[in-house]
């Protein structure tokens, strides 16, 4: 649904984007992820057709953004960072009009300015101008406009920005139920948004691609080791010294437990594959209750950063300047 090959953007001097390449499978969530001025938003202004490529190729729904990019824009939603609204013009009436401009029917355009405005919890402001409504607000307003068409591609930015804990919650609930009919890419700095909500994150530093994988798999691939949690109610140097003689077992660390338990955090290597099964056993011939046992992945916090953190800082002012904006 999106392939993008060899991509590069420069402005002067500036590589913003640095030969980077990937692609997204029809239905699927993906999260794009960098610190500022990693190339984010620059990417996604060459898929949304807002800007052209130095060199290398990209399409969207199967549509080149050099040689159709009006057709590519007839697939695809976008949601920018700063949601492109009317203040002077009320929620209905900008629905209707963004419906109109992106080709709705007639015949369709009150159906779908409907279903956008109930999925985007817009019902209570419909009738209100825009310049009226909370910044939250304005942010599901964009949301919907993005929706308006029923595109194949959602390019969302930021699509959480400025909204309350409840919202944000039927924020990420609605692009859940977007997965399947509709392929969604969206930029975030909240990192747990991506966790709980793409199966697939790319994450960019530089300009350049640093991963692209399942947050599974790259839990895998950075970790070194496995890191197991175990629960246990019995004493606690007897407890250490059991789990420490298990074999495959590195490092055991006590953590805080609850009353009458002890938590532990055991290190184990990698290529023991019973060692959960050993510890398991240890615990429980020893005559001690077994409350939890775990594997503890890294976190996306902890993976975002080895993949991100460098001697170097990006030189994120170069490309804002450039580019007009952030990253």
């Amino acid at each position: 649904m999106i392939n993008v090959e060899g991509l590069t953007k420069r402005y002067g001097r500036t590589v913003a984007v640095d030969n980077i390449s990937f692609e997204v499978g029809k239905g699927q969530i993906v999260g794009f992820l960098g610190p500022n001025g990693a190339g984010k938003t620059t990417t996604m202004r060459v898929l949304t057709c807002f800007l052209p490529p130095t060199e290398g190729k990209a399409s969207v729904a199967g549509y080149d953004v050099l040689e159709a990019p009006l057709d590519v824009k007839r697939h695809i939603g976008y949601l920018p960072e700063s949601p492109p609204l009317y203040p002077e013009m009320e929620v209905d009436e900008y629905l209707h009009f963004a419906g109109r401009i992106k080709g709705v029917g007639r015949g369709d355009i009150r159906r779908r300015a409907d279903e956008v405005t109930e999925r985007c919890a817009l019902g209570d402001v419909r009738r209100k101008l825009i310049s009226k409504l909370s910044r939250g607000y304005r942010q599901r307003v964009g949301l919907a406009q993005a929706l308006i068409h029923n595109p194949e591609v959602l390019i969302l930015d930021e699509p959480t920005a400025g909204l309350d804990p409840k919202q944000i919650i039927e924020t990420r609930k609605l692009i859940h139920e977007l997965s399947g009919d509709h392929t969604v890419i969206l930029s975030t700095h909240i990192l747990p948004e991506v966790s709980t909500t793409c199966q697939l994150v790319i994450i960019i530093n530089q300009g350049r691609l640093e991963a692209i994988d399942t947050p599974d798999n790259l839990t895998a691939r950075l970790q070194g080791h496995e890191t197991v949690f175990v629960e246990v109610d019995g004493p606690a140097e007897q407890v250490q010294d059991r789990l420490a003689s298990v074999t495959g077992v590195n490092r055991v660390t006590r953590k805080d437990g609850q009353a009458g338990r002890t938590s532990w955090e055991i290190e184990t290597a990698k290529d023991h594959q019973n060692v959960r099964v050993e510890l398991a056993r240890a615990v429980v011939g020893s005559g001690w209750g077994l409350h939890e046992l775990r594997s503890v992945g890294l976190s996306l916090e902890e993976i975002f950063l080895q993949l991100t953190t460098s001697d170097k800082a990006p030189d994120a002012a170069a490309e804002k300047k450039a580019t007009g904006g952030t990253s």
